[in-house]
């Protein structure tokens, strides 16, 4: 049986947020995996940290950033039309349109991992959407990148 980000990713749906000024251990921990204790509650964005902590869980490649254009040098690059479940992380522009392009690693981002098509829109399994872990659809146009995960030796 071959267990992928995607399968663990979703065990996590619906970890959310708390509201007000308690924060959820579990976010805390994907946070501060790669950004150390100088996270101080889960209203810091934590997209990034759960793919990171996603992929730490299964010694795959990682950004080790909290930052989600870190993602675009992590892996290969594939198409989207080659995109597969399980196996792809999709990096996706943030904020109102027009955003840099992809050769823009310091402008705003989202990232999660590739869930399917529905249509013309793109599923993504991430954190920090809705302030928590969902699936959630995007339209092609957001897609900076889609990166293939390789297993390390």
């Amino acid at each position: 049986m071959n267990i992928t980000a995607y399968d663990i990713a979703s065990r996590f749906l619906g970890l959310s947020e708390v509201a007000g000024t308690s924060s959820n251990p579990a976010v805390l921990a994907m946070l501060r995996l790669d950004a150390g204790s100088a996270i101080a509650d889960d209203a810091t964005p934590w997209c990034s940290a759960f793919v990171n902590y996603v992929c730490w869980l299964l010694r795959l490649p990682r950004s080790k950033s909290l930052a989600a254009r870190s993602w675009l040098g992590v892996g290969a690059a594939i198409d989207l039309d080659n995109a597969k479940v399980g196996e792809d992380v999709v990096i996706l522009t943030r904020g109102s349109l027009p955003q840099p392009g992809p050769e823009e690693l310091h402008a705003p981002g989202h990232v999660g991992f590739f869930g399917g098509r529905d249509g013309p829109w793109v599923v993504v399994l991430g954190g920090n959407q809705g302030d928590k872990v969902s699936l959630a659809r995007f339209p092609p146009d957001r897609i900076l990148a889609v990166r293939r995960l390789k297993e390390t030796q």
